[in-house]
């Protein structure tokens, strides 16, 4: 079984970036597709980005294109979300979460982390 514990969430200025991380345990990890989700306050958990188990294959919801990145170092058991130009709407808990064999599918994602907020204020 796979554990997911995210950080590198904080509060940044509108234009500002972040890094988030999630480390993972378990052996598995390199076989499992891996997503970032965010949840607003009084707002629906929204998916943000997936990547397939090799690193190959990306998805992004069309607002964080261009300005935010996933990559996965699966030597490291880790996923990253690079978040550039943030603004304000980026504001939310981001959650890590291990997926099946559709990276591009939040139907397929299960296993959350505990989350990590990120403020950005205008």
């Amino acid at each position: 079984q796979v554990q997911l514990v995210e950080s590198g969430g904080g509060l940044v200025q509108a234009g500002d970036s972040l890094r988030l991380s999630c480390a993972a345990s378990g052996r598995t990890f390199s076989r499992f597709a891996l997503g970032w989700f965010r949840q607003a306050p009084g707002k629906e958990r929204e998916f943000v980005a997936g990547i397939n188990w090799s690193g190959g294959g990306t998805y992004y919801v069309d607002s964080v294109k261009g300005r935010f990145t996933i990559s996965r170092d699966n030597a490291k058991t880790t996923v990253y979300l690079q978040m550039n130009s943030l603004k304000p709407e980026d504001t939310a808990v981001y959650y890590c979460a291990l997926g099946g064999g559709r990276y591009y599918l939040a139907a397929d994602f299960g296993s959350w982390g505990q989350g990590t907020q990120v403020t950005v204020s205008s």
